[in-house]
């Protein structure tokens, strides 16, 4: 991919974010702004073109968002909408626009699990790896975003340590386990399809085996392969895709996690074909809407599925206050690096002004007998460095360190 030079500075004024998510939009809303590989490399083609070289987009059965930087969160909202079904004026009616420090806090509420639909959802962090590897691979992922990226991972890696924010149900995969267990009595007769063998389908399948005891559970993806692998892994069963009506048919319950842009099961495949749970994790919905309107077939969605409240709700919201002190901390620290990154122009020019004069007093400054003990010029140098580099952290003031630091460097040498 031939990518042109970025016009917009990696400074935090030119960072955005723009996204929806399920807090106003349901997810039939959010199918129409689902985006799935093709689409997100479409888009990434398109941003090359336009001069935007670094963003990624988060699309989940929450929310899908573009980081970047731009002239304006409107130029991300506009790359995005060319390749959904929903139209950029819906997107734009429906969307929020965060930028700068709001914008990289609101990451890192996402990457904790704090801005999902069932708080503390650890899904949401491996999806936010794949998403930025997606975007990396395709070199997308400046040093700003990598290091933003890889703060938000920390911070909820130490949440997760440190909190009690993923205690209980903490994923849309185990809400769905939970549900069946609530509703279905398991016998070793109970035939259970999974549709799907991707990140959340293999979470499901997790999950579905350890809390259910079963493993009468026939795996279908469209890859035959990955679903053979994942079979093995959990000692299940698998079948290939042209099957998939037949094991429709047999199923008692049936868990859909494709992706696919249109519905995967369709009304005819369960006319008459007895009474089933289904539960579909798909972002745009991937079982036919009309499948609701059969008796004996209960449909659930992500949305109703996160409604479920369980005993440890509260002891996570509970957490929250500490997950927010976690995260101020990473926040901090990468304010910090990031400021000192802008400040790297003008140290390297006093750095190299310091070389100079250096240079033209190299006799003078490497005398054993002036009234400083003998030091180095370089040590001398990177103290002087380290000194000015402390005070710009603490004044945010880069042009008047310059003569400080040459008198400096003279007093310190002579």
């Amino acid at each position: 991919m031939n990518k042109m030079h970025t016009k917009w500075p990696v400074d935090i004024s030119n960072f955005f974010v723009t996204g929806i998510n399920y807090k106003k939009t349901d997810a039939a809303t959010r199918g129409q702004f689902a985006v799935d590989h093709a689409q997100y490399e479409n888009i990434l083609t398109l941003a090359s073109l336009s001069g935007l070289d670094a963003l990624f987009i988060l699309s989940t059965c929450n929310r899908t968002e573009i980081y970047g930087f731009a002239e304006s969160a409107g130029q991300l909202a506009a790359l995005l909408c060319t390749q959904t079904k929903g139209s950029e004026a819906t997107f734009n009616q429906l969307a929020y626009v965060k930028k700068g420090q709001e914008a990289i806090e609101h990451l890192f509420n996402v990457g904790a699990g704090l801005d999902s639909q069932i708080l503390g959802d650890y899904e949401i962090i491996g999806q936010l790896k794949q998403a930025v590897k997606f975007a990396k691979e395709r070199t997308f992922i400046n040093c700003f975003l990598e290091r933003l990226v890889n703060s938000v991972l920390q911070s909820s890696k130490s949440i997760k340590n440190e909190t009690a924010l993923s205690g209980g149900t903490v994923s849309v995969s185990f809400a769905a386990v939970q549900f069946i267990r609530e509703n279905i009595t398991i016998t070793p007769e109970t035939k259970i399809l999974v549709t799907g063998t991707g990140k959340i389908g293999r979470n499901t399948c997790k999950n579905l085996v350890d809390y259910l005891g079963t493993t009468q559970i026939t795996l279908i993806n469209r890859t035959e392969e990955k679903a053979a692998l994942l079979a093995a892994e959990l000692n299940l069963q698998y079948a290939p895709i042209d099957q998939l009506a037949d094991y429709i048919a047999t199923a008692d319950i049936i868990l859909v996690a494709t992706s696919a842009g249109e519905p995967t099961i369709l009304k005819q495949h369960l006319e008459n074909k007895g009474k089933k749970l289904i539960i579909d994790l798909s972002i745009p919905y991937n079982v036919e809407a009309d499948a609701r309107q059969l008796p004996n077939i209960t449909l659930v969605n992500v949305d109703e599925l996160s409604k479920l409240k369980d005993e440890a709700l509260h002891k996570r919201e509970a957490e929250t206050p500490k997950a927010k002190e976690i995260i101020a901390q990473h926040l901090a620290d990468f304010i910090e690096w990031h400021q000192m990154r802008k400040n790297a122009p003008v140290l390297n020019a006093i750095k190299s002004t310091l070389n100079e004069i250096a240079r033209l007093h190299e006799r003078e400054f490497n005398n054993p007998n002036t009234r400083c003990p003998y030091i180095a010029a370089e040590q001398k140098i990177q103290l002087v460095i380290n000194g000015v580099a402390a005070k710009m952290r603490l004044q945010n003031q880069r042009g008047c360190h310059y003569l400080e630091a040459i008198n400096e460097f003279m007093n310190v040498s002579v």
